[in-house]
């Protein structure tokens, strides 16, 4: 007679656990994603696909969005544990001097956009929302000496910024299951030079397997019909 209720017991215990498993999948599952133009659906069947891809073009065409919303969902699905985001400190011909506070309070303007990306998918509060800052980690490139990025998405943003030893620092970092979305739109570079290291580098890597760049035009501009005209003229 004293089994039943112990076997009663381990029964309950299950279906309890079951349960949790099943909210906890629930609370995580991957967002949702409407792709808007054929040339987004293409770059992420190419981050599907790829090991490293880049996002190139104009402004507003959804660069950021789509690598930051691949790297949450990926997350978020178990492929990988942590959203590795880098990109240049370089002020868009406005220099803002020196910028007081801790280390995460200095590079956070600059991550900005990725942040918001984050906020429009997950929201600001919420059990997600919480997993992805977590998954977090923020790499600077005066920090990535010796690095190796594993388990992870690395998202390097406004790549058109980066020197070609940067972009050669950041591309040797790659480590076990892990990807790369680069992004950068080579006309609007605030190098003070003639020729964008990004441009070269994505030649130099266009026969290298599991290597793939999608190119966006100013007819793949999201953001508003108004930025699209405006590109045309400038």
């Amino acid at each position: 007679m004293a089994r039943r209720p112990a076997k009663k017991a381990a029964a309950r215990a299950k279906r309890k656990e079951q349960k949790q498993e099943k909210q906890v999948q629930n609370i995580y599952k991957p967002v949702e994603i409407e792709l808007r133009t054929e040339m987004q659906k293409r770059a992420w069947d190419s981050m599907d696909k790829n090991l490293i891809t880049f996002l190139l073009g104009s402004a507003g065409s959804g660069k950021t969005f789509l690598a930051t919303a691949y790297a949450i969902n990926a997350v978020l699905s178990k492929q990988c544990d942590k959203i590795v985001l880098t990109r240049p400190i370089v002020e868009s011909g406005e220099k803002l001097g020196f910028l007081p506070g801790t280390f995460g309070e200095k590079v956070n303007p600059y991550m900005q956009p990725l942040y918001d990306t984050m906020e429009i998918m997950v929201g600001r509060g919420g059990a997600q929302r919480e997993l992805i800052n977590k998954s977090i980690v923020l790499a600077p490139l005066c920090y990535m000496r010796g690095r190796t990025f594993n388990d992870a998405i690395c998202i390097f943003d406004e790549a058109q910024n980066a020197t070609y030893p940067q972009l050669k620092l950041f591309l040797s970092r790659f480590g076990q299951n892990t990807k790369y979305i680069i992004t950068g739109d080579p006309q609007q570079s605030d190098l003070y030079s003639k020729d964008v290291p990004l441009t070269e580098v994505v030649q130099r890597l266009r026969s290298v397997t599991a290597i793939n760049a999608i190119k966006f035009s100013n007819a793949d501009v999201v953001r508003h019909p108004l930025v699209a005209e405006i590109l045309k003229k400038l």
